[in-house]
């Protein structure tokens, strides 16, 4: 070959090889941002896919955030710093809350992406069972110390496919087109297909064995997303309870300095008769104590009350400098008819929580997942009996690499048996999960035990609650009528100041009592319900619907004998069962 020939045909393979080396590089260097929106689109889907089937809807599900348009070398410490320092001023009704709490809660945003990573790792186990790519090309050019210029090159495209029986069957098609290169071309391109099966017969065979780290990984899908619902139902009452205990703590707060203004003005009164020598100094110096107590306690109710506000900023992720205003008519809107009894049956509350309590499901699911894992390690003890199987076809020699002569077909078949002589590791972990699967049991009776314990728990505290209020209620009306008689009684020089203290201290402590027994009910009533499972926090104002209550609770058929009947005190040895 001329020199000149020589040389254009080295320049065409360098420029080959370079277009090849850039090719790999643009399909290599895809920006992190494609890769991050590919996992967000698989994920989602799956999300949404799963919410499908379990609760026959779908939401819009994102784990984005006000910083995931920033990459991570934008976000400055100081910049959260600075933003946790701005001032704000929000008045805030018990909605807004919940929608600021979904909004902001980094509780919340941890929660979903749980969910998030759990739909993720799922792509990751569907990957192992798909049809797997590979493409890869090398190449060198050097010179020998004659003068020689030499060099290889070779390329190889394949594809795998792990088959849900537990086999494999892969493809691969491999070019060597130079492996030698000199100013003499010698026999240098040569193309081979093959195409490689292997099944096994007896360990690790079958659907239920070879695709269990998919179907589990399926399931843990299922379980996230119900335990995520749980989550919200969960969070949502959490947000709403803290909001009306905020709210009694405001109550008590105006009723402590109510009673400071009262004790303000009885000392007031009783310092002007001591004066006028008509009482002696000890019920003066009684009617300061008085007022220097009720002060204290006033001080004391603000300072709770604002630590607890602090606590609710955090749960709403919110800034503390923010300068939050509650409206009391939250409190006011619960009325009596929150107060009204459930008219429901203890064992058809318990069937209810089996069947619609979403950690109750994946309990029992998880439990059916123990017993899975039994099987697939008995499998792992069988003996390895693999059939082996292959083809593979080279191109045409010298240099024809797309040509190829079928009848040069090699074919190969075979047989592998390893015979369990040593399965120690295999014995130890299949005795483990039967192991497993006792404990499973007890721990499934268990949970069933605590579910149906917080039914029983929780509808004695509603009940408690609410006489607690109607025993409160005439109790704040004949404290309010003691307080107004020992001031009548003062006037007329009759009571004392340690009578009238009295009475207001009781009055102060009935008030606030039953602003505690109203929350405590309306708390009492949406742990239960939350218990049982029929709880939709997504329908407005939810803590007060008791009309969309009564619709999730048709399925109960109340047994008029396990209800509370009347406020009648029951006696002790009833109680007891004795």
């Amino acid at each position: 070959m001329p020199l000149i020939r020589m040389r254009r045909n080295q320049k065409e393979n360098w420029r080959w090889i370079a277009l090849c080396a850039a090719t790999a590089l643009l399909l290599g260097g895809c920006k992190s941002s494609y890769y991050r929106k590919n996992a967000d689109k698989a994920a989602y889907e799956i999300i949404t896919s799963a919410e499908k089937d379990v609760f026959g809807k779908n939401r819009e599900f994102s784990i984005d955030t006000p910083y995931s348009d920033r990459t991570p070398d934008e976000i400055l410490a100081l910049d959260l710093v600075n933003e946790r320092q701005v001032p704000g001023d929000r008045f805030l009704t018990i909605q807004d809350a919940l929608n600021l709490a979904v909004q902001n809660s980094r509780e919340y945003q941890s929660a979903k992406e749980q969910l998030y990573l759990t739909a993720l790792t799922l792509t990751g186990e569907q990957y192992e069972f798909g049809p797997r790519f590979l493409a890869n090309f090398s190449g060198n050019v050097d010179r020998t110390a004659d003068g020689e210029t030499r060099g290889t090159a070779s390329s190889r495209v394949g594809v795998t496919q792990f088959l849900k029986t537990g086999g494999s069957i892969s493809t691969t098609i491999a070019n060597d087109f130079l492996r030698f290169y000199t100013g003499d071309p010698r026999k240098s391109v040569l193309s081979s297909i093959s195409v490689n099966l292997v099944q096994p017969l007896l360990r690790g065979a079958g659907r239920s064995i070879a695709a269990e780290s998919l179907k589990q990984a399926e399931r843990n899908v299922i379980y996230e997303i119900r335990s995520f619902a749980q989550y919200q139902r969960e969070f949502a009452i959490r947000v709403v309870n803290t909001y009306f205990s905020l709210l009694q703590n405001k109550d008590r707060v105006r009723n402590e300095y109510r009673s400071y203004e009262s004790q303000l003005e009885s000392a007031t009164y009783t310092e002007a008769r001591g004066q006028a020598g008509r009482v002696n100094q000890l019920q003066v110096d009684e009617a300061q104590d008085a007022v220097l107590n009720a002060k204290n306690a006033y001080i004391s109710s603000a300072t709770s009350y604002l630590n607890a506000l602090d606590s609710f900023k955090i749960l709403l992720g919110l800034p503390l400098t923010t300068h939050l205003r509650l409206d009391d008519s939250d409190l006011q809107s619960l009325g009596e008819g929150a107060l009204a009894p459930l008219n429901l049956d203890r064992e058809q509350a318990f069937l209810i929580a089996i069947e619609k309590h979403l950690d109750t499901l994946n309990e029992i699911d998880i439990f059916e997942d123990s017993k899975r894992k039994v099987k697939v390690a008995a499998n792992q003890l069988k003996t390895d009996l693999n059939i082996l199987a292959d083809a593979s076809i080279d191109s045409e020699r010298p240099t024809d690499y797309t040509s190829f002569n079928f009848d040069d077909l090699r074919v190969g078949a075979g047989i592998q048996l390893n015979l369990p002589l040593d399965r120690l590791r295999q014995r130890n972990n299949y005795r483990s999960t039967l192991v497993n699967f006792e404990r499973a049991i007890r721990t499934l009776s268990l949970r069933l035990d605590e579910k149906k314990n917080q039914i029983e728990t929780g509808l004695r505290n509603v009940e408690v609650s609410r006489r607690a209020y109607e025993i409160l209620k005439s109790s704040v009306e004949i404290n309010e009528r003691r307080v107004e008689g020992q001031k009548l009684s003062q006037q007329a020089g009759r009571g004392t100041v340690l009578d009238l203290n009295n009475a207001q201290n009781a009055l102060v402590r009935a008030q606030n009592s039953l602003t505690s027994a109203m929350v405590n009910n309306l708390q009492a009533k949406l742990d239960l319900l939350l218990n049982i499972g029929v709880l939709d926090t997504d329908i407005e104002a939810f803590w007060k619907n008791t009309e969309a209550i009564q619709v999730a609770l048709e399925a109960s058929k109340p047994d008029a004998s396990l209800l509370p009947q009347t406020d009648e005190i029951k006696l002790p040895n009833d109680i007891f069962g004795d």
